[in-house]
């Protein structure tokens, strides 16, 4: 076996467990199925990841990193506001067309945080990172268009967080993707009119 950094090893193995428990599901998953899947041994799991909560801080944090640099680049500014606003949350969109799995996964993973005794931190973890990693695409955005927030960072970070989640799942569960299209252009009008300019 090659040798391989740490923090590459360790993003490896990640990757391995995302595949790992969006197929199997992750009550199912063991450190020797994603050691497995990762094509290397048990004891270089266990060189890499103290334990399994470890393991899923790093889930969590992976599969949120898979589509907050797209988000990223897609916010580029443009000529408006509202489309600047639009090809974030296309971008978003896209992904979670792309990747059902993974996205469904995040939601498995908050059920098994919250139910796992001692895991529980993990959910509040990964709904914490959410609204950073919002709070930060609102940062920059202010930084690349003049305009003012009409309410504050934190309540919007929150709020689209949570507005972004139920979106999510409600595709999910129910598909339809002839109605996305409209369902963004609303979004899009809505957080608009949240943080347009006022004089």
């Amino acid at each position: 076996m090659a040798r391989m950094p740490s923090t590459e090893r360790r993003r490896q193995l990640t990757e391995a467990a995302i595949r790992a428990m969006a197929r199997d599901g992750v009550a199912k998953t063991t450190t020797r199925s994603i050691a497995a899947e990762a094509g290397v041994s048990l004891s270089v799991f266990h060189y890499c990841f103290d334990s399994k909560q470890e393991l899923i801080e790093s889930v969590i944090t992976t599969i949120t990193d898979h589509y907050v640099i797209i988000v990223k680049e897609a916010l580029k500014p443009r000529e408006t506001l509202e489309e600047t606003v639009r090809a974030g949350f296309q971008a978003y969109w896209d992904h979670v067309r792309a990747h059902p799995d993974e996205h469904m996964l995040t939601y498995e993973l908050t059920q098994y945080a919250l139910r796992e005794p001692g895991f529980e931190q993990l959910a509040r973890r990964q709904y914490e990172l959410y609204g950073e990693l919002y709070t930060e695409l609102i940062e920059q955005l202010c930084q690349d268009i003049d305009f003012r927030l009409r309410v504050p960072v934190s309540a919007l970070a929150r709020y689209l967080a949570a507005m972004t989640d139920g979106l999510t799942l409600n595709y999910l569960v129910l598909g339809d993707e002839g109605a996305w299209t409209d369902i963004l252009d609303t979004v899009t009008a809505h957080i608009a009119g949240l943080v347009s300019a006022e004089d």
